[in-house]
């Protein structure tokens, strides 16, 4: 809340061409890169000094209002004149006044009043600075999930796209990172997007869920309005329901201390952090496969993935998501102990904490998903290099269907399953110890005990007969599950990502 007085001054100084210079030498200061690199102008702007003091003033201009349409003596003039100064401020005279008054809502009170001096006896009339404060952060906060919100969607929507187009083209499954059972490159891709929908839907949850802190006074019992109106219950309720109607909010919360319940905070990072989860798993799978040349990021024209090796086709994206994404994940810790340590109606060591966890959280959120909409607009997929892959695998994993044909075909299950153990070590014996291909195939058609079923081998190793009713199960999910989830967002949808960095 406090800032030193030379420090108020050297931020204030410099002007450049009369315009006020906030930075100084902004290259001799540390720059939060969330800000200065990544963040789009939208988030950064909502979590900014202009939008937050402009909102104070907003606040107040709506409380002014109410109170008079409820009979408090407050004119149309004043009323007037506070809505012509609503952006206008002297970041300067507010610094000054801070530096003086060692209180940040004050020393926006008289900066305010100093360009309304007809309003000035009314402004924050029975207020406190939380009026100002804390509704403006869940103003911010409701306004940081309708950035984020389309850009998720866009997100779900690009990799609905990229999961039908490769509905039906097989892969090699992997557990604990061995091959595995095949699955398709759509299937895989339905996995990233269910954990993206639970995240959508959580996000959309957590901001229906948020309320306004209204009109409640010092400590929560709205006594200095119930004074302000000579005991009228029903018009302190009427104030509190106005205020919170002229905010965009349906619904105040009921019972607040000083501040709103710091839980409303944890209920607001929590699905950020959980969506870091996500980006952070499809990223690294996407690296993972990116090392098997299966599949790629998009990578530009004259990007340099190494300043030693210029071979090298480095996933930097999705490891920029997956850095960022750990930042968003731990961030969740400090509402967490924030919510613990509040004493009774509230105490102040949440506020320096909050100036920084609640906006980085949305700021990390925001460039992850642009982010990762962009590796989502552009994946490459090598077929060539999956088929090669499964070939390798497959030998092993037909062994099963192998048996079974031998058996339909008149054979013994247990000669012909220790038929196949024998050829398949020796198979391993020189993938692993001789470096060479898996030629299992080989040794069965070379057997003449599989003679019964060399004829039908090409539609034994066929790798769609391997996936089961993985395209199926695309197909439903995406109709059933993801496309209704983008319903709302259709007239957003198609807006494209240009990454500047």
């Amino acid at each position: 809340m406090y800032f030193f007085k030379q420090s108020i001054r050297e931020l204030y100084s410099s002007r450049v061409d009369g315009v006020m210079d906030t930075f100084g030498d902004e290259f001799n200061k540390y720059r939060s890169p969330l800000v200065s690199r990544y963040a789009s102008k939208e988030m950064a702007y909502n979590f900014s000094d202009k939008k937050k003091f402009t909102t104070w003033r907003k606040l107040w201009i709506y409380l002014a209002k109410a109170e008079k349409a409820l009979g408090l003596p407050v004119t149309e003039a004043q009323v007037a004149e506070m809505e012509s100064h609503a952006e206008d401020i002297d970041f300067a005279m507010a610094a000054e006044e801070e530096s003086k008054l060692r209180h940040d809502v004050m020393a926006h009170v008289h900066t305010f009043a100093h360009c309304c001096p007809t309003a000035a006896p009314i402004i924050h009339l029975g207020a406190t600075s939380c009026y100002v404060g804390d509704n403006t952060d869940l103003i911010m906060l409701r306004d940081g999930f309708d950035i984020l919100l389309p850009k998720l969607a866009r997100v779900i929507d690009r990799l609905s796209n990229f999961a039908e187009k490769y509905a039906g083209l097989p892969t090699l499954g992997f557990t604990h990172y061995q091959p595995a059972q095949l699955t398709t490159v759509g299937k895989r891709a339905c996995l990233w997007l269910q954990d993206l929908a639970m995240d959508m839907r959580n996000l959309q949850r957590a901001r229906e869920d948020l309320r306004f802190r209204g009109v409640k006074g010092t400590t929560g019992t709205q006594a200095s309005f119930l004074q302000l109106f000579q005991g009228d219950h029903d018009k302190v309720e009427d104030l509190d329901r106005m205020v919170t109607e002229m905010a965009g909010f349906k619904k105040a919360y009921m019972v607040t201390g000083q501040t709103y319940s710091r839980k409303v905070d944890i209920d607001s990072l929590s699905p950020l952090a959980s969506m870091g989860a996500t980006i952070h798993k499809i990223c690294t799978d996407i690296r993972l496969l990116a090392n098997l040349k299966e599949i790629e990021e998009p990578f530009e024209k004259e990007q340099i993935g190494s300043s030693a090796m210029p071979y090298k086709r480095n996933p930097m994206r999705c490891e920029r998501c997956c850095s960022l994404a750990r930042h968003l994940i731990a961030l969740l810790a400090d509402p967490l102990q924030t919510a613990s340590v509040q004493w009774l109606e509230r105490t102040l060591d949440d506020s320096a904490n909050r100036r920084i966890s609640l906006p980085e959280s949305f700021l990390t959120a925001d460039i992850i998903l642009s982010t990762l909409q962009n590796i989502t607009e552009g994946l490459v997929v090598y077929p060539k290099v999956i088929e090669r892959h499964i070939h390798h695998e497959l030998p092993f994993m037909a062994t099963e269907n192998i048996i079974m044909a031998m058996v339909k075909a008149g054979g013994n299950r247990q000669d012909c399953h220790e038929k196949i153990r024998v050829l398949s070590q020796q198979a391993a014996t020189v993938v692993k110890q001789e470096g060479g291909d898996n030629d299992l195939l080989a040794r069965v058609q070379a057997d003449p005990y599989f003679a019964p079923i060399l004829g039908h081998l090409d539609n034994i190793l066929d790798p769609k007969t391997f996936i089961g009713r993985a395209p199926q199960q695309v197909a439903r999910f995406l109709s059933e599950e993801v496309r209704p989830l983008l319903e709302p967002y259709k007239a957003e949808i198609h807006v494209k990502i240009e990454l500047e960095l």
